[in-house]
């Protein structure tokens, strides 16, 4: 243990995680696109020119790891805040001694932010000017798509790096690294892992490395207190219980999720659609979330071919409120299979469309005399009402009258399809065009 004795300040203060960062962007894994020999990071950097860019990727898959790295091979000096715990004083702090370290000892700043979309439009503001004179090099990170949560002008000024989440053959080997480490890993405590439980445990991480580490490092800890050598799978169960699923209500995650979830009912998969209902129900989601969307498939997907979907839908819904979990969870699985396994048509969709596009692009066009109500003798005189025939006067309750403006007279928004309950709606429609001829009472 003398190893572990000469390193006790690093062991108590520092996580694993921190202390097996990478030194250089070649011991960077996993963002070869980003870090490899001819990507542009490594250009600008080999030309002296760094730019200030963001780093957009889900966690732990190495966006402060790239940007200290870059910090190292510059020369730059790295200065990091966090948008969770620092507000405009801390910034302007930061600023000035940016400016006197470029101006007395002719040395550049990289300025690395993390999770910098939790800073407010008036405070991503602050780093503007700074950024467009070159005070700073501003290297952020965030999980969240920068589109949205990122101000314009200062996105226009940043280059966009989209990272990827580790493989977990990549987050073995570094595992691997980790215990074998004699400086930095947990080499000095001598407890091993075969390969089984390093993949168990990146398996658990989905791509997050941090996380990955820290738990390895919680299994060597336990191991030791309980006096073994080798890490085992009763071990992981009893350090961390059941596995729990990254998951951010908030984040890209949850849209992914509900939009493979809404693409496998819409693909009439109900093993895809049950799987991506159980990853976001584990996760924590709320159910009326997950019931919403299939409410809004019953009418977007299948519509008219099934209209018996819809009913389902917001049954399922109902059933919901009233039990809750668990038997509830029955309610949505029975409603998420049926959606799956219904004929699916977007006529009625695209017939919103239609409808839409045809309101926007014309204006308001009168509405026919014929149809108006007219309650009072005045209307009646001005021809409210007039020649209008009343359907259930006819043979199959059909008259034949426009119900459209003249002007949009002809014009078809649904057009029904062959499938499903949808075919019987386009003989009904068939047939009632074929009765429009001169109707007797």
């Amino acid at each position: 243990m003398d190893l572990f004795e000469q390193n006790t300040d690093k062991f108590l203060y520092q996580p694993l995680a921190e202390r097996m960062r990478p030194a250089s962007l070649s011991e960077v894994i996993g963002q070869k696109h980003i870090t490899g020999e001819k990507s542009l990071l490594i250009t600008s950097l080999k030309e002296k020119r760094i730019f200030s860019f963001l780093l957009w990727g889900p966690p732990g898959c190495g966006k402060t790891s790239i940007a200290r790295a870059l910090s190292n091979e510059s020369g730059y000096s790295f200065v990091s805040l966090s948008a969770v715990l620092s507000g405009v004083a801390d910034l302007r702090k930061v600023l000035e001694e940016a400016k006197e370290r470029l101006f007395k000892f002719k040395k550049k700043t990289v300025l690395f932010v993390d999770e910098i979309h939790r800073f407010s439009k008036s405070q991503q503001d602050a780093f503007l000017k700074h950024v467009e004179e070159g005070l700073i090099t501003l290297v952020g990170a965030t999980t969240e798509n920068p589109s949205f949560e990122i101000i314009s002008p200062l996105l226009s000024r940043l280059k966009v790096f989209k990272l990827n989440p580790l493989r977990e053959n990549d987050i073995v080997s570094i595992l691997k690294k980790a215990l074998e480490d004699e400086e930095k890993g947990l080499k000095a405590f001598g407890v091993e892992a075969d390969e089984e439980i390093l993949a168990m445990i990146a398996s658990a991480g989905e791509g997050d490395l941090r996380l990955c580490l820290n738990n390895l490092e919680s299994l060597v800890l336990f191991c030791l207190d309980s006096s073994k050598n080798k890490i085992e799978k009763n071990d992981l169960k009893s350090v961390f219980g059941e596995k729990i699923l990254r998951y951010d209500k908030s984040g890209d995650n949850h849209f992914d999720l509900i939009s493979a979830f809404h693409k496998s009912l819409r693909g009439s998969d109900p093993d895809a659609a049950l799987y991506w209902m159980e990853r976001m129900l584990s996760s924590g989601e709320d159910p009326l979330y997950i019931l919403r969307r299939m409410v809004a498939v019953a009418s977007e997907d299948i519509g008219n071919a099934d209209p018996n979907a819809l009913t389902i839908a917001v049954s399922a819904v109902e059933a919901f409120k009233f039990m809750g979990f668990p038997e509830g969870k029955l309610a949505m699985v029975q409603a998420a299979v049926y959606l799956a396994t219904a004929p699916k048509s977007n006529k009625s969709y695209l017939a919103l469309k239609k409808a839409e596009k045809a309101v926007r692009e014309n204006k308001a066009f009168e509405v026919p005399l014929h149809l108006r109500n007219a309650p009072t003798k005045l209307m009646k005189d001005l021809g409210y009402k007039k020649n209008y025939q009343y359907p259930h006067d006819f043979e199959f309750a059909f008259a034949d009258q426009e119900y459209l403006p003249k002007e949009l007279k002809g014009i078809k928004f649904y057009e029904p399809s062959d499938f499903g309950h949808e075919s019987l709606i386009r003989k009904r429609l068939a047939f009632w065009e074929s009765k429009k001829t001169n109707h007797k009472k």
